[in-house]
């Protein structure tokens, strides 16, 4: 879903439809006692829904029920859960993920975990909200290749999808109706239960054995400057970074977007969160482990002309790598992964 050849133009003209305001909404609002409970972990600021998207059951039950199903694409033979599976954190192990009829993916499927605090999506950043985004696979002829106007007849003509889409939304399940239901979904994938989490965050001073406090001693320090980017709660400034890992490059990434060679390279800074279970890393899955992605940083980046100036060499004894690579895997919680409220069987 947040792989793409961009139509960014397609993308906003449909979109602006479907955007309106947003404003916050407390845990105890954002809760129902039938089923699924959207809780906000210990550390955590407030999800932020649209206005008109605020969370319901019904509403959340139609997203994942959305999430699983095949008719997003134009053959029904893919869903979204095809490349972002569960008990990987929503991400793919695949470098890039194929699309229909086996059509060659772009760029690696990134994890979904805490999704609905990005202040925008995609690589470049160039879609504003989850309920556009939620377009760009859906039209992308090498991942779904389909259209919301088709899907919504398929699903009109669907006794269930009429039901829920009334309980949701009081209307009938149209472009609307299915873009906002697949963000509500989206923005329940939240996971703050990582031994970091609870050490940080839960008071649990044990949570964190020794080699983890020294890695992160590492990660936080002036040696690295891993934190300079990867910040917060969630390890992301969100901003629009060259991590040095070519000096040409076949994917321009935010550069698609303004067409600025300034922008050569860059693309969002990733959450590092679930990193255990969402390798392959970098955009195009070049990197099968954390041991090659910290052997890259040390390297200091290759050189490219738009190159972050925090990306420098540095010296890790191998001690001290493994002592990093434990506190970035202390960031993955397998209770989000194991978490069959997200399954599609669960609720």
């Amino acid at each position: 879903m947040l792989k793409l050849k961009l139509n960014t133009t397609l993308v906003f003209l449909l979109g602006g439809l479907l955007l309106l305001g947003s404003c916050r909404k407390d845990q105890e609002q954002n809760s129902e006692p039938e089923g699924f409970v959207l809780q906000i972990p210990p550390g955590f600021p407030d999800m932020v829904f649209p206005e008109d998207n605020q969370y319901s059951y019904a509403r959340w039950q139609l997203g994942k029920k959305l999430f699983y199903d095949p008719v997003l694409s134009r053959d029904s033979s893919l869903s979204c859960a095809s490349c972002h599976k569960l008990e990987l954190a929503f991400a793919d192990d695949r470098a890039f993920s194929p699309g229909i009829q086996n059509r060659p993916g772009t760029r690696n499927a990134t994890s979904l975990t805490n999704i609905g605090y990005h202040p925008y999506f995609l690589r470049e950043g160039s879609v504003p909200t989850l309920e556009m985004q939620a377009l760009v696979p859906v039209q992308e002829h090498n991942e779904f290749d389909h259209s919301m106007p088709e899907i919504a007849a398929k699903l009109q003509a669907n006794a269930r999808y009429r039901q829920m889409s009334e309980e949701a939304y009081e209307r009938e399940p149209d472009p609307w109706v299915i873009t906002r239901a697949l963000g509500v979904f989206q923005r329940s994938l939240i996971s703050g239960n990582s031994p970091y989490d609870r050490y940080q965050y839960q008071g649990e001073s044990q949570a964190l054995n020794k080699a983890e406090i020294r890695g992160m001693a590492l990660f936080f320090s002036s040696r690295t400057q891993c934190a300079s980017c990867h910040s917060g709660f969630n390890f992301s400034n969100y901003a629009f970074e060259n991590n040095g890992l070519d000096s040409v490059y076949q994917d321009p990434l935010r550069m698609r977007l303004t067409n600025d060679p300034a922008d050569e390279g860059r693309a969002k800074v990733p959450s590092l969160r679930n990193l255990a279970f969402s390798a392959p890393y970098m955009h195009d899955g070049r990197f099968q482990n954390l041991a090659e992605v910290i052997q890259h940083y040390q390297k200091g980046g290759a050189g490219h002309p738009n190159q972050s100036e925090l990306i420098r060499p540095f010296s890790l004894s191998n001690q001290e790598q493994d002592d990093l690579i434990a506190f970035l895997l202390a960031l993955s919680d397998p209770t989000f992964t194991q978490n069959q409220s997200f399954s599609e069987a669960g609720h």
